[in-house]
């Protein structure tokens, strides 16, 4: 009998009574559930999972891979995944479930060492030598493991040497955090799909565990989307000075303009944001979560850089600073998981699949809008450890994000209705545009971009704070987010009274030297004037939110009305005489 094989035997009985793999605790409903589901079917060469992000997918993989080996219905087990620091991962879990799958077994050496039940590599090895790996499969009966399915649709050559490598082996588990959609031409192997039209098709899972299951069950935490607008400034390719606010009424590419140059280290969106953030993570490390940390999320490395520079700046504590070219990239999340510092600045490093349970805070300062990494990235920080924690994503007030929170939202009210509220206390989650014709902005240098409180999200719709409620005890204070004790009003009123004081904090260290970049020389009065005209801005917008809470009238139509009322142009671009006149003409109908 082969090494291999004998290992094989000596997998704890208790897993196939519905223990977990290292046999600690019992296995969660849904995976015995999703384990009978499999065994009713025991010829079955392919099944998909789908549970969301923390539910637990890597136990329920090692769960099943035991139980398929002490059968004798396997004699290895190849686990592929999408980075090099889930390699190690996996290894680590699988060893606690009493399994030893290699993490380190290169394309170079042909054979599994003696001893293993199996390996671990990644798609980008298996592109790099199929053959080999289907070799490795197909030598003995192979269980493979496909983690985060989805990648194998990067490129059709993932796609094409995952179906080399393992269209032979006897069984195939896929794994995903989110349902992924495909075009026909790129369907991924070893997945079904349905046509949902519009030449797209979306994966069909054998087993799905969604987030509105896994927040019943108290296996996630609940989130709170914390939104922040804020008017941006850019010059455009022809030289022209544009301003817009991120959550206005506009067309698509000026929304795209604004939200980059919000972006943008160098403008007061960012530290703003990140000073909130600060806030609420001090918070809950008083209260509930004292390791409580957070995660900012970059589009680029040198975003990354910058962003990390603003933290230390605005919050006077040194982030982990997380980048896939760094050779310590694997070991600095685990510091980080294991770890106490606050922050830790990543681009893609944490957003799929990486274990981070005291993650509880998540600033989205990327211009990734994909329902699907969306949902990932939001997932490293919804695993719960108790009932008492709550997470909390801090993002920018543009219509793509909203939507995809909103989706996200809509599941959780399902679960864990939020105490009784008017209708009038809502509002529409964001006006679309009443028209989508390009602006041609092309090329633009940002100039500077400020930030205030938006909203909330509750049950997909936004709800502003007024503060002119009841106001709210420390004890309230303690349990911000948490659904049944707070109401979405009384959650934005609290952001809301802390904003200010946001905004003063946040402003108050952006003359230091750690400053990434001077902001483009300007004439100083012109920069003093543009920052004068923010403000009446803001506080127009302020008050237009104010007008549609009470009246039950979407944004959009207060701004129409409004712009009768005060006739000029938006007011993004309005001069500040005509500000002043809408600020007064709002004030008065209140």
């Amino acid at each position: 009998m082969s090494s291999s094989t004998a290992r094989a035997t000596t997998v704890p009985a208790s897993v196939a009574a519905g223990a977990s793999p290292d046999g600690r605790r019992p296995l969660r409903a849904w995976q015995r559930a999703a384990l009978d589901l499999y065994d009713a079917e025991p010829g079955r060469e392919d099944f998909l999972v789908t549970a969301t992000p923390g539910a637990g997918k890597t136990t329920f993989a090692l769960s099943l891979a035991s139980r398929l080996l002490q059968r004798r219905v396997v004699d290895r087990v190849v686990v592929v995944c999408p980075t090099d620091h889930l390699r190690t991962q996996w290894a680590d879990a699988a060893d606690r479930a009493g399994l030893v799958l290699d993490p380190s077994l290169p394309n170079s050496v042909g054979p599994v060492p003696a001893g293993a039940q199996g390996y671990v590599t990644t798609y980008a090895q298996v592109a790099g030598k199929p053959a080999l790996h289907a070799a490795r499969s197909t030598a003995r009966r192979t269980l493979v493991v496909l983690d985060e399915v989805h990648h194998a649709g990067d490129g059709l050559s993932w796609g094409e040497a995952c179906a080399e490598a393992f269209g032979g082996a006897r069984r195939r588990l896929s794994l995903t955090g989110t349902p992924f959609r495909t075009k026909p031409g790129e369907r991924i192997p070893f997945v079904h799909y349905e046509d949902v039209g519009g030449g797209e098709l979306r994966s069909r899972a054998d087993y799905t565990y969604g987030y509105r299951d896994a927040l019943a069950d108290g296996v996630v935490r609940p989130v709170v989307f914390a939104a922040y607008t804020g008017t941006s400034r850019w010059r455009n390719s022809a030289g022209e000075v544009v301003a817009a606010s991120l959550s206005e009424p506009g067309t698509r590419s000026v929304e795209a303009a604004a939200w980059k140059t919000a972006l943008d280290p160098r403008g007061g969106w960012v530290p703003h944001v990140v000073a909130a953030m600060d806030d609420r993570l001090t918070h809950l490390r008083e209260h509930a979560m004292p390791d409580a940390g957070a995660l900012v999320l970059a589009s680029d490395q040198d975003d990354a850089r910058a962003y990390a520079k603003v933290v230390r700046r605005v919050t006077g504590h040194e982030p982990v600073l997380i980048l896939s070219d760094d050779p310590r990239a694997s070991s600095k999340i685990e510091e980080f998981a294991a770890g106490t510092q606050r922050f830790a600045v990543c681009v893609r490093m944490v957003s799929e699949g990486v274990d981070v349970p005291r993650a509880a805070c998540l600033a989205w300062m990327t211009s990734y809008r994909t329902p699907l990494f969306f949902a990932q990235a939001v997932g490293r920080v919804v695993r719960a450890r108790s009932r008492r924690e709550q997470a909390t994503v801090f993002l920018p007030a543009v219509r793509p994000l909203l939507a995809l929170a909103a989706e996200l939202e809509s599941e959780r009210e399902h679960v864990i209705p939020a105490p009784a509220q008017a209708a009038d206390d809502e509002l529409d989650l964001l006006p679309r545009p009443e028209r989508e014709a390009s602006d041609g902005l092309g090329e633009h240098e940002s100039l500077e971009a400020d930030a205030q409180f938006a909203h909330v999200l509750h049950g997909g719709r936004a709800v502003l704070g007024e503060g002119d409620g009841e106001p709210l005890g420390e004890e309230a204070e303690d349990f911000l987010g948490i659904p049944g004790l707070l109401t979405p009003e009384q959650t934005a009123s609290l952001l809301a009274s802390r904003d200010e004081e946001t905004r003063r904090r946040a402003g108050a260290r952006r003359d230091e030297p750690d400053e990434p970049a001077d902001l483009p020389a300007e004439p100083e009065e012109e920069l003093a004037s543009w920052r004068a005209t923010a403000g009446l801005r803001r506080e127009v917008n302020r008050l237009v939110g104010q007008v549609a809470a009470r009246t039950g009238v979407p944004h959009a139509v207060v701004h129409r009305r409004l712009r009768t009322a005060v006739p000029g142009p938006a007011s993004a671009t309005a001069p500040p005489q005509v500000l002043e006149k809408r600020r007064d003409h709002l004030l008065a109908s209140l």
